[in-house]
């Protein structure tokens, strides 16, 4: 198998000349993907009704195609699921990703072509692979196996008499994946495609123990609730134990910042490298180009033409967007695409800022939903991922999860904001935490830091410790336990909190 990894790094330097190649002249490459979109889409009924055929300028496009929802174009995907076609897309649409992304209780159906399979989604598993080879050219990587940690659906038919199927994107991917493609990964289909995770974690950790694993993908939360499993079978509390040439984490979905630390402790080896992806059922956006440096670069060859939305554009009729040539540092940006599955003019939900505009670098910052902005302080996912590393720095914790929620005003005093937060270790002064995150919310963020000028507007946050496992608890009382399901870290209103504190509350 050692044969393998020389000759997969050379075609690994292959592909880097393309990706070079968008690196160097990413605008060119973008009006070049949105030219073959528009060409695509033209003879579908969404580009008729549009007049697609008579766009040639971007300005065009956005003068006659509304920025979208998933509500407002679910109409389209839903006439898709009922067996038309060529109504978003010229080619038959026959799979549709399920997608919740958050703890909703609605789910999204997003139509997946051969085309976003072939050209965005395994392309860019490509090309994750030549960015690692391209860093560490003599690595043994794929002299092992990959533990993929997801998809918890299994393929369904959309109806009995129907030729079209939904799952989970991970589930697609597995199901219609080259041959090549599964000789590399582990476990086989019939654990990696279960639906009952708990289950799914006690077979695949038996499964697994016994294979040479070089490299884990997956989201932090379940990729540690499978690790300590593995723990307990295997007696050890350090992974590379277990699997002496692990040398690759690929995380994404979430911010990594809360659990950085916690993976050190869990794989206690030298050599070991962090890789984040951003992935979604809507496309495959970016990847860690550069192992250890913040940002992630921008796919621009991929069948996605971007827009970026800046921030106070967001909920206007008419909103204006930007192109990468306009896009500036440090600002937050609402992702707006088209895809080569029918997408147009797409809102994803996630925001962004810019890292680097020479390549063009990303991070996710956030999500257009996920934030706090009850009295004007605009805290939003990375604040508060970064308050919670620090706090934990301060105090010796580890945090497992957390959700925070808006206290409103009421005679019994100004606002606050109400963390829920669930420990691996607890902080050694409780205290010290709260004042830490609070002290780390305002120097990073100046809004926050005005309103709680002498508890003018915000009074100090309150921070309620869980035990244990109450969060999965939780999803599992929802049907959300596993895959794509995640804890929504931050709410402008109190939805969340009071469920699981309702929640709490029923099972003492």
């Amino acid at each position: 198998m050692r044969i393998l990894s020389p000759a997969i790094s050379q075609l690994a330097r292959l592909r880097m000349g393309r990706i070079a190649y968008f690196m160097q002249y990413p605008v060119q490459v973008q009006q070049q993907v949105f030219q073959n979109l528009i060409s695509g889409g033209q003879y579908t009924e969404f580009g008729k009704q549009h007049g697609f055929s008579k766009i040639y300028k971007i300005d065009e496009y956005k003068q006659r195609v509304p920025v979208h929802t998933y509500e407002t174009i679910r109409p389209y995907i839903q006439r898709i699921m009922e067996g038309q076609q060529n109504v978003l897309w010229n080619t038959p649409i026959k799979w549709f990703a399920k997608s919740s992304g958050t703890t909703a209780d609605k789910s999204k159906f997003i139509p997946v072509s051969v085309e976003s399979l072939d050209e965005c989604h395994y392309r860019s598993g490509r090309d994750v692979l030549s960015l690692y080879y391209n860093n560490f050219p003599d690595s043994d990587l794929l002299t092992g196996k990959s533990l993929v940690i997801g998809g918890s659906h299994q393929v369904n038919k959309l109806s009995e008499d129907s030729d079209s199927y939904y799952g989970d994107l991970s589930a697609i991917m597995l199901q219609n994946m080259p041959f090549y493609g599964n000789m590399i990964r582990t476990p086989d289909l019939s654990i990696a495609l279960m639906d009952e995770w708990e289950e799914k974690i006690e077979r695949m950790a038996n499964a697994v123990i016994h294979e040479n694993v070089t490299s884990i993908a997956g989201v932090p939360t379940w990729t540690i609730v499978l690790i300590k499993r593995i723990f307990e079978l295997t007696g050890t509390d350090n992974l590379a134990d277990v699997w002496p040439d692990l040398e690759l984490y690929m995380h994404g979905g979430v911010s990594f910042t809360p659990y950085r630390e916690q993976f050190k402790k869990l794989i206690r080896k030298p050599i070991m490298f962090y890789q984040e992806t951003y992935n979604a059922s809507e496309g495959f956006f970016a990847a860690q180009d550069v192992i250890g440096e913040e940002g992630l670069l921008l796919f621009l060859n991929h069948g996605i033409f971007y827009e970026f939305m800046p921030m106070e554009e967001l909920g206007k009729e008419n909103p204006h967007t930007l192109q990468l040539q306009e896009v500036e540092l440090g600002k937050n940006y609402a992702l707006v695409i088209s895809t080569n599955g029918g997408l147009w003019r797409y809102m994803v939900g996630d925001t962004i800022q810019f890292v680097s505009l020479s390549p063009f670098r990303i991070k996710v910052s956030g999500r257009t939903k996920s934030f706090i902005n009850a009295f004007g302080e605009e805290v939003i996912v990375e604040n508060s991922d970064q308050a919670i590393a620090k706090a934990c720095e301060a105090t010796g914790a580890v945090v497992n999860d957390y959700t925070a929620a808006p206290v409103y005003f009421s005679d019994a005093g100004n606002g606050s904001h109400e963390w829920l937060v669930e420990f691996e270790v607890a902080p050694d002064d409780l205290n010290k935490f709260i004042t830490v995150l609070d002290q780390t919310l305002k120097v990073i963020n100046s809004d926050y830091e005005a309103k709680r000028h002498k508890d003018i507007a915000l009074r100090m946050p309150t921070v309620h410790v869980l035990a244990s496992g109450t969060f999965c608890e939780w999803l599992k009382s929802k049907g959300k336990l596993g895959g794509q399901h995640k804890v929504p870290r931050l709410n402008n209103d109190r939805q969340y909190v009071e469920e699981i504190l309702k929640f709490i509350a029923s099972t003492k």
